[in-house]
């Protein structure tokens, strides 16, 4: 049943490529699909960024994200000595991709239990855990012979032009999973950030909400990374909420400013680097080009932020 979904999504979008005006943006192939997987990530990016900047999470998310080189490594050795002589057929990243949701869930789990059971500051903790992780996706190098199961520099930048039907439709889970936690949760989460003291008051489960969202960004991350890349996701998770911090006026505005920037970074890379390719121009990553984009647009809020702010006053 799972495979005829796919097909028929599949189909659909075939059809969708072939209604587009010839030389237009969605009539290349594989725009649609890197269009839609940017979507996709930007929005369960954009929701969770305001919590993350907020929560002064950053050099956390940028530990997650970096751990995903950790679990492929760990999913490469176990898949080229046991998988493949028990099933010679098997698809890579369907088996290693559940090794890697796993290792950072078990990594964002111990980082939360390690800073309270240490008493260590976050980043000292993180800081470790970051060790590691490099140290471990380093030996991929090294056990590997071959570069036709797993490319780092692929995994680094990442390339949406490639995202098959399945990846859209677990990037689309993910999205309506983070949609719905974050209704559940959201206001214990903000409360549980700004004023510990005040949740407690309130009585929040502020280790159960804690520990949830950990969980949240790490499932975000490692479903997020096989399509976009390592940095892309680091970056749209902590820039467009730290430019929607210049922009926004309460938290109510960062969320949703935070959001449409994440849209608008990812949606206008796209098109930017089609369009400077078309004409002539380098063939940019679109990877970089968001990045690109989404550093400018921070810029621009941080100049114009102050006198925003002064209008307000005046007024």
């Amino acid at each position: 049943m799972v495979l005829n979904v796919f097909t028929r999504l599949d189909q659909w979008l075939s059809d969708t490529v072939s209604l587009a005006p010839e030389g237009s943006f969605l009539h290349a192939p594989g725009n649609l699909n890197g269009l839609l997987a940017l979507i996709l990530v930007s929005l369960s990016c954009g929701t969770v960024g305001s919590l993350v900047v907020g929560g002064r999470m950053a050099f956390f998310s940028d530990a997650l994200a970096h751990c995903a080189f950790a679990g492929v490594s760990i999913g490469f050795v176990l898949f080229t000595t046991v998988v493949v002589h028990f099933y010679p057929r098997a698809d890579f990243w369907d088996w290693v991709t559940p090794i890697m949701l796993v290792f950072g869930l078990i990594v964002g789990y111990g980082i939360v239990y390690f800073r309270q059971r240490t008493g260590l500051a976050s980043d000292t903790v993180i800081g470790v855990v970051f060790a590691f992780a490099i140290g471990l996706a380093a030996t991929i190098s090294r056990i590997k012979k071959s570069r036709e199961l797993f490319q780092l520099e692929s995994f680094l930048f990442g390339n949406p032009l490639v995202a098959q039907v399945e990846d859209l439709f677990y990037l689309f889970i993910l999205a309506c999973v983070t949609g719905i936690v974050l209704c559940l949760t959201y206001n214990h989460l903000l409360l549980a950030g700004f004023n510990t003291s005040l949740a407690l008051s309130r009585k929040v489960p502020i280790q159960f909400v804690s520990y949830l969202f950990i969980m949240l960004l790490a499932l975000i991350v490692n479903l997020c990374v096989r399509t976009v890349g390592v940095l892309l996701i680091n970056a749209l998770l902590v820039v467009p909420a730290a430019t929607a911090a210049n922009l926004g006026q309460n938290l109510r505005q960062v969320f949703w400013w935070t959001l449409l920037l994440c849209l608008t970074a990812s949606v206008g890379g796209s098109l930017l680097a089609w369009e400077v390719e078309i004409r002539g121009g380098p063939e940019l990553g679109i990877p970089g080009t968001v990045i690109l984009l989404s550093v400018a647009m921070f810029i621009v809020s941080a100049v114009i932020g102050p006198y925003l702010r002064e209008r307000r006053t005046a007024f």
